[in-house]
């Protein structure tokens, strides 16, 4: 290269690393994480090295108390979920108002790549809950056949075992990644084959996460749901 990539992000953003041969959305959005944090949050995810308070720890300003609260309390994972949930209002951890927010905002669209293409932050497209549930149903059949790959979690699995089933899969022009969740709180509900965790992103997109879980009261008791989004028709999947 005869420029620094961290050079080409802070003055064009991504769309400077989209320009490189060979560089598409996905890559260049990894490139922007590393040169920000120095790891892949996708590479932790699938090697079952993902430690989101870690993660929220390199940004300044949030120590482990704050980090602590947005992986447990808010149950964030990467800085895209921290900064869709900053811009939709969403994020509402106590100790953390109006002012700190606005800064780590900033923070998160420079480390992104946003800020010098003067870009507002546009709410993720997602994929119709219909093909989620599809996505689900599919992980829990396999994982329950045994036949996905299995990786071992770091966090909350002292013995190392290697007991997490993760799926991929394309459909139309969106990829997933499905895997039960691993939270202290799945964990402490014995939801951990439960609650299904779905990453999903489109062709030049950012990246999305959801979680379908077995609704326990209410109409759609015993059925499956995507969290957020139970008032949307589709909703018809058992569990």
């Amino acid at each position: 290269m005869e420029r620094p990539l961290d050079e080409i992000l802070a003055k064009d953003g991504r769309d400077g690393l989209v320009a490189l041969p060979a560089i598409g959305t996905g890559i260049a959005g990894a490139i922007a994480e590393i040169i920000a944090t120095g790891r892949w949050s996708q590479l932790e995810r699938l090697r079952g090295e993902m430690d989101p308070e870690a993660l929220f720890r390199s940004i300044p300003g949030i120590g482990p108390r704050y980090a602590h609260r947005l992986a447990e309390d808010a149950q964030l994972e990467s800085l895209e979920d921290l900064e869709a949930a900053l811009h939709s209002g969403e994020l509402r951890i106590k100790g953390i108002g109006h002012r700190r927010k606005e800064m780590l905002a900033a923070t998160l669209a420079e480390r992104l790549g946003r800020v010098r293409l003067g870009t507002t932050h546009q709410p993720r497209p997602l994929p119709p809950v219909s093909m989620l549930l599809d996505v689900d149903r599919m992980y829990r059949e396999k994982a329950a056949a045994g036949a996905l790959r299995k990786i071992a979690p770091r966090r909350f699995n002292p013995k190392g075992e290697a007991w997490l089933p993760v799926l991929h899969a394309r459909h139309d022009n969106w990829h997933f990644t499905a895997f039960f969740s691993n939270t202290r709180l799945a964990h402490e509900l014995a939801k951990t084959h439960d609650w299904v965790v779905i990453y999903f992103q489109a062709e030049g997109q950012p990246e999305g996460r959801c979680t379908v879980v077995t609704e326990t009261h209410g109409p759609m008791a015993g059925k499956r749901v995507v969290r957020g989004r139970e008032d949307e028709k589709q909703l018809k999947e058992p569990a």
